[in-house]
C-alpha cells in the first residue's frame, strides 16, 4: 500500500478537532465505522439502484468484469432517502466543512465486479460539476470489504491552483470540447512530488472528501464485488457555477444563474447548525 494517514475511532455523533484539522490539511480523512449501522440499507439501496437503473446509468467493461455506476437516484431508493435523512451523514459533513449547513447535491452508485480490469482514472469531481465553493464534501461508503480496490487520493490537491483536465470514464476522451485552463491528468505513482494516500477498508468506514482532492481507483482483481456509495455535499458558500459545456450530473432545466446558492428543493439542506 501506498503511505497512509493515521486513522481514529470516533463516535459518528461527533467528529474531534484533529480529523477535521486533517481533512483541511490533506483533503481526505478516513473514519472508522461511520456507517457501520448503515451496510444492510446501503447495500439494500445499491442492488435496488441496480434492478432500477436510471437513464444516466452505465457499465463499462474493458476486458473482464463490470463497473457500474449510477447517480442522482436517492429520491426514488427509500434506502438512499433514510441514510440522507436519518444517519450521521449531514452532521459529519458539516462538521468537516466548517460549514453551518449541510445541502445534499447527489449520491452515485459505484460497483466494480470481480475481475474488473478497469481503474477510475485519477480526476477531481468539481471540474464535472456546475457548483463552486470552498465547503464541499463527498462521502465514499464502501459495503464490502476492500484493500487494492480502496480510494486512492493525492494529499493536499485540493488546494492546486488549476484543475485537473476531466476526461470521460469510457474511454479517457477530454469531457469538454477544449481543454481549456486545466492540468493534465496526474500520474501520482510515477511523480515523488505526490503523496498518495489510501486506506483499507471494513463495510461502514467512510472516506469524506473535498470535491476538489484528486482521486482514482484500481481495477478490481479480486474474486469478491467491490460495491461502494458515495454521498456528496455541499456547505454556506457553495454556488452555481457555468462550465465549458454539459456539466455530470446535467440537471436539466434547473434555472439557477451563476453565483446563486443551489436551489433548496431540488437540493435540500438537511442540516442547519
Amino acid at each position: 500500500m501506498a503511505s497512509q494517514t493515521a486513522t481514529r475511532a470516533i463516535d459518528t455523533e461527533i467528529i474531534d478537532a484533529q480529523t477535521i484539522a486533517d481533512y483541511q490539511r490533506d483533503g481526505a480523512v478516513c473514519i472508522r465505522g461511520a456507517f457501520k449501522g448503515w451496510v444492510e440499507t446501503i447495500a439494500a439501496g445499491i442492488e435496488r439502484n441496480m434492478q432500477n437503473r436510471s437513464g444516466t446509468a452505465s457499465d463499462i467493461a474493458n476486458g473482464r468484469g463490470s463497473f457500474f455506476d449510477d447517480y442522482c437516484n436517492w429520491e426514488r431508493i427509500p434506502e438512499f432517502v433514510k441514510l440522507v435523512r436519518e444517519s450521521p451523514a449531514a452532521r459529519l459533513a458539516a462538521a468537516v466543512m466548517r460549514s453551518r449547513t449541510a445541502q445534499f447535491f447527489h449520491d452515485h452508485v459505484l460497483v466494480k465486479e470481480p475481475g474488473t480490469q478497469k481503474p477510475t482514472p485519477w480526476h477531481q469531481d468539481i471540474p464535472y460539476y456546475f457548483v463552486d465553493g470552498q465547503q464541499t464534501v463527498s462521502f465514499w461508503i464502501p459495503i464490502d470489504p476492500v484493500k487494492e480496490a480502496t480510494l486512492r487520493l493525492i494529499a493536499g490537491s485540493h488546494k492546486w491552483d488549476k484543475m485537473i483536465l476531466p476526461v470521460r470514464w469510457l474511454d479517457d476522451g477530454n469531457f469538454y470540447a477544449a481543454e481549456g485552463d486545466y492540468r493534465p491528468v496526474p500520474d501520482p505513482d510515477n511523480d515523488p512530488s505526490m503523496k498518495v494516500i489510501e486506506w483499507e477498508m471494513e463495510p461502514g468506514d467512510a472516506i469524506l472528501f473535498d470535491f476538489r482532492t484528486a482521486h482514482g481507483a484500481r481495477g478490481n482483481m479480486t474474486a469478491a464485488r467491490r460495491r461502494a456509495l458515495s454521498l456528496r455535499w455541499v456547505g454556506d458558500d457553495a454556488h452555481y457555477v457555468e462550465r465549458p459545456g454539459r456539466t455530470s450530473p446535467p440537471y436539466h432545466g434547473h434555472g439557477m444563474q451563476p453565483g446563486q446558492k443551489l436551489r433548496e428543493d431540488w437540493f435540500p439542506v438537511v442540516h442547519q447548525g
